[in-house]
């Protein structure tokens, strides 16, 4: 199996995007035809996927969204879908896992081996003994929350730490100690284009996850240009809502579609490419 980065970096080049579509299912917001189905969270994510694979460089299912109603079937025919009819995109599980050493094992185990994730979200704050669990797994990604999208983030993340802020911190550590593999990444709120500048100045070339832009308010083109690396890669710019639900009738799929290639090509009018 290639590796997170490299398998990354392909989709970044093949598909001329930098756009990750998060798998948000709410079952309340599908188009009546889907939500009657059997498996609708499973036919729902199909449609889309089917829609945007050649416009994306990865999916984010986020596991509350299948856990909330007991779906976590669908959630794998979910990845094992994508695996099996676009290999090359990969599965980002957004989980945000965050536990001591021995539970950390089993959420590792449940990411990549249960659910066959690319690569897992995971929380710093109980350190790189609860981290290292993923990182172990080399072929697959560990992206630490850093800066994240939501208001509330500067409770904690703002915090001064030495001189300097607890997110720049982490960014450091992900950098050096927490990086030997070369499989950990960050993620970094495009609700923050400042905080992004700064934490890409600390990180260098390391993949970046993005949430933020879409419902949330985030400015593409201030993301990009703050956090994209000299190549004009490094970032993986989510956007679920906006893109799930660009329309609530039959036409959601080809909505959705529209919906992404809008985005790639915001995405790309504001890369610098070397």
């Amino acid at each position: 199996m290639k590796g997170f980065r490299r398998q990354l970096g392909e989709a970044w080049n093949r598909n001329d995007s930098l756009v990750c579509v998060g798998l948000d299912p709410e079952i309340e917001r599908f188009p009546p035809a889907i939500a009657a189905q059997a498996s609708p969270i499973f036919q729902f994510n199909k449609a889309i996927i089917d829609a945007t694979a050649d416009l994306v460089c990865a999916y984010k299912p986020q596991f509350a969204h299948y856990a909330a109603y007991e779906a976590e079937d669908q959630l794998e025919r979910t990845i094992e879908y994508i695996h099996q009819r676009y290999p090359g995109i990969p599965v980002i599980l957004d989980a945000k896992r965050g536990d001591v050493g021995n539970s950390a094992e089993r959420y590792a185990i449940e990411a990549f081996e249960r659910y066959g994730a690319d690569a897992v979200t995971v929380s710093p704050y109980l350190g790189f003994d609860s981290l290292e669990p993923f990182l172990e797994y080399e072929d697959r990604g560990t992206i630490v929350l850093c800066r994240t999208s939501n208001p509330g983030a500067r409770e904690l993340q703002d915090l001064p730490v030495g001189g300097r802020r607890l997110y720049q911190v982490v960014a450091e550590l992900a950098a050096t100690r927490w990086n030997v593999r070369g499989n950990c990444a960050l993620v970094v709120g495009a609700t923050y284009p400042a905080e992004l500048a700064e934490v890409r100045a600390i990180v260098g070339d390391m993949p970046l996850l993005v949430p933020g832009v879409g419902a949330q308010g985030g400015d593409v083109e201030q993301a990009v240009k703050r956090g994209q690396t000299p190549d004009g890669a490094g970032l993986i710019v989510s956007s679920s809502r906006a893109i799930l639900y660009a329309s609530s009738g039959a036409d959601f799929a080809a909505a959705a579609r529209a919906a992404s290639l809008s985005m790639r090509d915001a995405v790309n009018r504001a890369r610098r490419r070397g």
